[in-house]
């Protein structure tokens, strides 16, 4: 609706944008998040929206900026209650700082125990894969990837996870990813800083009990 207001053009869903030659150019995905296309804009304003926590915060180093207070009239705002949610307690993947998720290696839903044993140590959120959340182990508000929740957090660990490019997508912006996977191919760990190829029913709860001991 914007766009139209301004007569401009519109790309949605941007995961990335990069100025080439004076132009913007917009990375979005595309065939349900199988590939990524590169396109720009030919109209002289230009609207983009953006997926949420694709973009890091970034220290400017300059601390002196000015505000300026500007008064605007109040605008006839109108609104009404939608939905109301109860607050599970849980901390939400969108928001997290830290992120343990779990995939299809974790071979169902009596396990995620120990990605849950692994996040309480850490202090982090619950995610999931999309296979997971399909199959009915895992919930979507936990669901981290194309057709989920993109997330940037500081660290986070991929437990069992393959790394389909449409979860890929949803996390590769993470400052820090730990991959622990049994097969060495898997492509996540091409994205990954620190990897470890082993079974993971052997490698969590010893991760979880060390990282207890040095917290406490």
């Amino acid at each position: 609706r914007l766009a139209v207001k301004l007569n401009s053009g519109c790309i949605v869903d941007c995961v990335n944008l990069s100025v080439e030659s004076g132009e913007i150019i917009a990375t979005r995905p595309v065939y349900a998040g199988k590939a990524f296309i590169k396109v720009k804009l030919n109209s002289d304003v230009k609207v983009f929206t953006i997926r949420p926590n694709v973009f890091k915060v970034e220290t400017s180093g300059n601390e002196n900026a000015a505000i300026e207070t500007i008064e605007i009239s109040s605008p006839n705002l109108k609104s009404k209650v939608v939905s109301i949610k109860k607050s599970e307690g849980k901390l939400d993947v969108a928001e997290a700082d830290i992120i343990v998720s779990g995939g299809r290696g974790m071979k169902g839903p009596e396990n995620f125990n120990l990605i849950e044993s692994l996040a309480d140590a850490l202090g982090a959120a619950v995610g999931a894969s999309r296979a997971v959340v399909d199959a009915g182990w895992r919930p979507h508000r936990e669901q981290v990837g194309q057709t989920g929740k993109t997330v940037s957090p500081s660290l986070y660990v991929a437990c069992g996870i393959s790394g389909a490019i449409q979860h890929l997508a949803g996390m590769s912006s993470s400052k820090y990813i730990v991959a622990i996977n049994k097969d060495k191919d898997a492509p996540i760990f091409s994205v990954a800083d620190y990897g470890i190829a082993g079974d993971i029913f052997e490698i969590l709860p010893v991760l979880t009990e060390e990282i207890k001991k040095i917290k406490s």
